[in-house]
């Protein structure tokens, strides 16, 4: 029997899955696909916490990452660094100092899957966190460092922010709180994740 790839993904509420269902969370419903096929793998851990930043997840969710030294990990961050105007700076220094550190526990490349941030502008809510600055604009800057890092790092970033902004015109794109995505949002998500996954984890 192949060894179980255990899989501990980092990230804050798009990661957690605020206001959906544990089975509706994209990690979950990644697992469940991979198992379909024939991966051995499964979610040891989600650590991932609504309102968390690039600093939080250094200071509390790497120390996890060291304690449970995972075979496959994914990283979806940067929204709330944006949200409370952390610079470009300190928010690239910390992308590069989660990175190197995920890299020195999982060793190679295909071993991490790196997601963009989603458009909260799009969703009902969103608008009450632009604190008057273009939502769309931020988010797409910050989602240009993340491809500069990972470009560097010669790592994959995965594209989630153009199935975001579909909440505009389909509110089941949204949940409840008008401002994260649903489950069946997190599903779309999920199929491109899949792809790279299913295509790492396969060899």
């Amino acid at each position: 029997m192949n060894k179980i790839i255990r899989y501990l993904p980092l990230g804050d509420s798009y990661t957690i899955g605020e206001m959906v269902e544990e089975h509706e969370r994209w990690p979950n419903i990644l697992v469940e696909n991979l198992k379909e096929k024939g991966i051995n793998i499964e979610l040891i851990e989600n650590p991932a916490v609504t309102g968390y930043t690039t600093n939080d997840v250094i200071k509390k969710q790497l120390p996890i990452l060291y304690q449970y030294k995972p075979d496959f990990s994914s990283l979806l961050i940067g929204v709330n660094d944006w949200v409370q105007g952390v610079s470009d700076i300190i928010f690239r220094n910390n992308l590069v100092y989660i990175i190197d550190n995920m890299l020195s526990i999982l060793k190679t490349c295909n071993r991490i899957i790196i997601i963009n941030i989603p458009d909260f502008s799009k969703t009902p809510e969103g608008h009450k966190y632009a604190k008057g600055r273009n939502i769309t604009e931020g988010i797409s800057h910050f989602n240009s460092i993340i491809k500069e890092v990972t470009d560097k790092k010669k790592l994959k970033m995965l594209n989630v922010f153009d199935i975001s902004q579909k909440g505009e015109k389909d509110l089941t794109y949204i949940t409840s709180d008008g401002l994260h995505p649903s489950g069946k949002q997190y599903k779309e998500w999920e199929k491109r994740i899949f792809e790279v996954a299913y295509n790492y984890l396969s060899v």
